[in-house]
């Protein structure tokens, strides 16, 4: 297969016991999951309505899988929300992480 690389550590966070920061697919998939269960929407309906699977969505929402720009702006529509729209939620909510600056 291939040699195991490892990453290194970050240090900082390390040293002070800090949680480490959400990555950009966990934070999306959390704001797409608080907006899906805000509005009442079952799993499977808001699949549905964005075209893809409930369980790729699923794992979406739990941070599992980073989808394509293509597939995000789905998942978004299907909520009523657009892609600069949920980057804007995503990235006010953690206003010291990586995630502002991809926003």
């Amino acid at each position: 297969m291939g040699d195991v690389v490892r990453l290194p550590v970050r240090r900082e966070q390390q040293e002070t016991r800090e949680a480490p920061e959400p990555l950009w697919r966990e934070s999306v998939g959390r704001a797409l999951r608080d907006e899906r269960h805000g509005q009442g929407k079952r799993l499977v309906d808001a699949a549905e309505a964005a075209g893809v699977s409930p369980q790729y969505l699923s794992e979406v929402e739990r941070g599992l899988k980073d989808p394509s720009s293509e597939l995000l702006a789905a998942m978004a529509g299907a909520l009523g929300l657009s892609v600069g729209t949920l980057a804007t939620r995503v990235g006010s909510t953690a206003p010291h992480s990586p995630v502002c600056l991809a926003a």
